[in-house]
């Protein structure tokens, strides 16, 4: 008989773990090897009985510290017997410690019994995609065919995992329960313990003549194509939810759903704010001092609009309802645009004395913050 292997080595863990390490461990292990997510591989079928003994003992304080000091030994049902019932007379003590089998709860669906939460019907996994749009598309809502692939119900078997003409027949072992009850002796009485039937892998049936589409396993890999309406004022990141539309359930569970995560691509004039737009217009040094009409572009094309004389750099307006659409709302958001005057370069000699016999007739009243400024500087020296 080979050797066993050290049970925390099973786990992947180091002598002396947590019981909160030891329970993750587990939980990733069995979920890995476990019989529904590995049909017919005995290889997986012998690695998830030894990932369960080893659990077994080290998820027991006491058992554990007896592995931790005497090994394998130490767990051994005929440690410490010296004839009759073993420690400290507890002969008949029939202690039940329920269905490891139950951790799986948390895969496969609830039920009152691990063996009808193995056999209830259960829905499928939820598939996620992403799709890319316009940022037009997403301000004004589009239709995109979203391609995809999903864990289908087999259509020569029906999703039985049975040839045609045949049926999947009530396992010998476990009768139909797809569990079996273990009585083990140990130094502190008659063990009791309900682990999944490894010949039908908990199922409580067995397929002797698997369908040659799907091997036995009742389901199929497909391509998909679905089409999507995205609504207008969807915003980057958020996700659209088509019901029905992921991978197939378990033993006549519903299809579980499709989430279609939108990325919308930049824009190359405007920046958005949940449902308000920003953008810069540049303008002329004389448009901004004379004031003048101006075109500003909308996702609608342009708007013209009246910005004041004497307008300075920097200065934000607002055009209501020329932003995005509210998500399943009535109403739109603002455009709201900051004017950048352009200060000329490569001015000629005569465009320059010109500027300067301008600048000459500047008062107070033309440049009041210049004005300011120079007043509190005179004062800050006179004060020094």
């Amino acid at each position: 008989m080979a050797e066993k292997r050290d049970y925390y080595e099973v786990l992947g863990l180091n002598k002396g773990a947590s019981d909160e390490e030891i329970k993750k461990a587990y939980r990733k292990l069995a979920k890995k090897y476990h019989p529904d997510l590995n049909p017919g591989d005995k290889e997986a079928e012998q690695k998830f009985k030894e990932v369960n003994e080893a659990y077994e003992v080290l998820s027991d304080s006491d058992k554990k510290a007896r592995y931790d000091q005497y090994g394998h030994a130490g767990v051994d049902p005929n440690f410490g017997a010296g004839g009759g019932e073993g420690f400290g007379g507890f002969g008949g003590f029939g202690a039940d410690f329920g269905d490891i089998g139950d951790i799986f709860s948390s895969f496969f669906g609830g039920g009152s019994s691990s063996s009808q939460r193995r056999n209830a019907p259960s829905k499928g996994s939820d598939i996620e995609v992403r799709v890319i749009i316009g940022f037009e598309e997403a301000a004004f809502g589009c239709k995109k065919s979203i391609s995809y692939s999903r864990i289908d119900k087999c259509d020569s078997c029906g999703g039985s995992g049975a040839e045609k003409g045949s049926a999947p027949e009530t396992c010998s072992a476990c009768k139909g329960t797809g569990q079996v009850r273990t009585q083990t002796r140990t130094p502190f009485g008659i063990m009791q313990q309900s682990r999944p039937c490894s010949v039908c892998g908990g199922k409580g049936t067995v397929i002797k003549n698997p369908c040659k589409e799907c091997g036995g396993s009742g389901l199929i890999k497909r391509s998909m194509k679905a089409d999507v309406n995205i609504p207008a004022g969807i915003d980057n990141g958020q996700t659209i939810k088509r019901a029905g539309y992921g991978n197939a359930g378990r033993n006549g569970g519903p299809h579980g759903d499709l989430f279609i995560t939108v990325s919308v691509r930049k824009h190359e004039i405007f920046e958005r704010k949940n449902y308000d737009l920003y953008c810069d217009v540049p303008i002329s040094y004389a448009e901004a001092a004379l004031g003048a009409k101006i075109h500003i572009p909308t996702l609608e094309g342009d708007y013209e609009y009246d910005i004041p004389e004497g307008t300075q750099t920097g200065t934000s307006f607002t055009i209501k309802n020329k932003g995005v659409q509210f998500l399943n709302g009535k109403g739109r958001g603002n455009l709201i645009f900051t004017v950048i005057v352009e200060i000329p370069k490569n001015l000629s000699q005569k465009q320059k004395d010109l500027l300067k016999q301008f600048d000459e007739t500047l008062d107070t009243k033309n440049s009041a913050k210049k004005s300011t400024f120079f007043e509190r500087v005179k004062k800050a020296f006179q004060g020094s």
